[in-house]
């Protein structure tokens, strides 16, 4: 992702890099107006806390698996400047978010389960991922439910019939899968399913860079691809 985001950079008149730094290193950030971070969860979050406490720059954040302490450092960092914070970065995948919440609005639970499925590179650490999990929660909002209580766990052995307005996941880790998330709605006698499928890493680099030019001239706050895109 570092170098699909530098090469996205070097395609654009309107942004540069200012430097470059891995997990573990501390450079100066003074010279930046964004950083964008595709590191991990716990790399974001101590990232945030120290733009926080110097009250810049703005962040750009593409990790996933954030814990409950670590998501909140995130929040807390919100407060003073302002943040981007996505599990993904593609207009195709926000689209999906969409179209899925409208899906999930209109069929009902009573006769409408979804399954949620993903499959990416052997690499990737966390699972479901950040793309999935948010699918999930537009589903479960546009239910008027939350996805802490509506996801479902994983189907293993004698688990018993499936409950009524659950969210099922499911997962692939292999090869160098880039990403595929698909949301199928499965009735008695009929299934939808809307799905989407990256192609490339710099489809999220690009993304990841156009939400850095529009955060910059941003007031704190914690925003997402929503609301860079003008979706919301």
């Amino acid at each position: 992702m570092g170098r699909a985001v530098q090469e996205a950079l070097n395609s654009r008149d309107d942004a540069i890099t200012a430097i470059r730094f891995d997990r573990g290193e501390e450079p100066d950030l003074s010279a930046c107006d964004v950083v964008i971070d595709f590191t991990t969860a716990e790399g974001s979050a101590m990232l945030a806390d120290r733009c926080a406490i110097a009250g810049r720059p703005a962040l750009v954040i593409g990790s996933t698996g954030f814990d409950p302490a670590q998501r909140k450092a995130v929040e807390d960092a919100a407060r003073v400047i302002p943040v981007v914070l996505s599990g993904n970065f593609s207009l195709g995948v926000n689209v999906l978010m969409g179209l899925v919440a409208q899906a999930a609005a209109r069929l009902g639970a009573r006769e409408w389960d979804i399954e949620i499925a993903e499959a990416h590179h052997r690499r990737k650490l966390d699972a479901p991922s950040g793309t999935a999990l948010m699918l999930g929660e537009a589903a479960a909002k546009a239910r008027g439910g939350d996805l802490t209580r509506l996801r479902a766990d994983p189907h293993n052995g004698l688990s018993g019939p499936r409950e009524e307005g659950r969210i099922g996941f499911s997962v692939t880790r292999g090869g160098g899968i880039v990403g595929e998330h698909s949301v199928t709605f499965a009735a008695e006698d009929e299934i939808l399913t809307l799905s989407h499928s990256a192609r490339d890493r710099s489809l999220f680099a690009r993304g990841a860079v156009a939400a850095a030019v529009w955060v910059a001239a941003r007031p704190p706050g914690l925003y997402d691809m929503q609301d860079v895109l003008g979706f919301r």
